[in-house]
């Protein structure tokens, strides 16, 4: 969520970014663990479980999840048109259609009231246009970008800067975020990052990787993370880009077994069956 004094890596916020040169190239590094985490969740037939792996980079811990981008849906509002803005009422809304909520976490910068910041596509209706206005915080930390899933294009998973997604003319977005800053962009981190910042907090985000999967990562409980070593986690997640989702008030529960208190978001990211 944008709010004051936000967390951010530009000059004249929280610290100066140091000149930090042109692309660099990262090569793989043994700081990696990867920790299966057992669930305990019985499931139906029907329903695939949704598995959580622990993923141990730079010394931090981190919740990771790989989904197929088709069993992925994007909420914002309800029926009667109001933003969900928590994790049960969401739940609650899939339970009347006869589906459980097997995984969900919060989607995007958002506004005062729940509103997404930027582009929101839903069902293929665009709720929210695409915003490319210059302004403070993170959001706005060009270049930012979107996330997109197209099940007929190629790559049905796009993960980009804004003007790429509009170049995109054969794209019909099943749904689209917008949120900022890109974490990686074609392999290579953002240029405002700053190797070894002080600026760590909680965050969450979502990347693509090599077999077309949705990456989703969140720094586990009590654990923090600056923008540069986040970025490297995608990394060595097998993505060559990645998109940001929001800080501190970021949270995804997977399998959960009851309703689920969570802090007030826009979007939503849900998978639901």
């Amino acid at each position: 969520m944008r709010e004051p004094g936000s967390d951010s890596e530009v000059a004249g916020c929280d610290f100066l970014i140091d000149n930090c040169g042109g692309p660099e190239a990262d090569s793989p590094d043994s700081n990696v663990k990867y920790i299966p985490l057992i669930l305990l969740t019985v499931f139906s037939i029907a329903r695939a479980a949704v598995v959580e792996e622990i993923v141990v980079h730079t010394g931090v811990k981190f919740r990771v999840v790989k989904l197929d981008p088709a069993r992925v849906s994007l909420v914002w509002k309800n029926p009667e048109g109001e933003p969900f803005r928590t994790f049960d009422q969401v739940q609650a809304a899939f339970t009347k259609q006869g589906k459980t909520v097997t995984f969900i976490t919060n989607a995007g910068i958002f506004e005062p009231g729940g509103i997404p910041s930027g582009l929101h596509v839903e069902k293929s209706q665009t709720l929210r246009p695409i915003n490319l206005a210059d302004a403070p915080g993170n959001f706005f930390l060009k270049p930012n970008g979107v996330c997109t899933f197209s099940p007929g294009a190629s790559p049905a998973v796009f993960i980009g800067t804004c003007p790429k997604w509009q170049q995109a003319q054969n794209r019909r977005d099943t749904w689209a975020i917008q949120s900022g800053p890109l974490l990686l962009i074609e392999g290579k981190r953002h240029p405002a990052f700053v190797e070894n910042s002080p600026n760590k907090l909680l965050r969450n985000g979502v990347g693509v990787d090599d077999n077309k999967q949705l990456v989703f990562a969140i720094t586990d409980k009590g654990e923090m993370v600056n923008f540069w070593d986040f970025s490297g986690l995608f990394l060595k997640l097998g993505c060559k880009d990645a998109l940001f989702l929001d800080g501190d008030i970021s949270k995804m529960a997977v399998n959960p077994d009851k309703p689920t208190k969570s802090n007030r978001f826009g979007a939503m990211f849900v998978v639901a069956e």
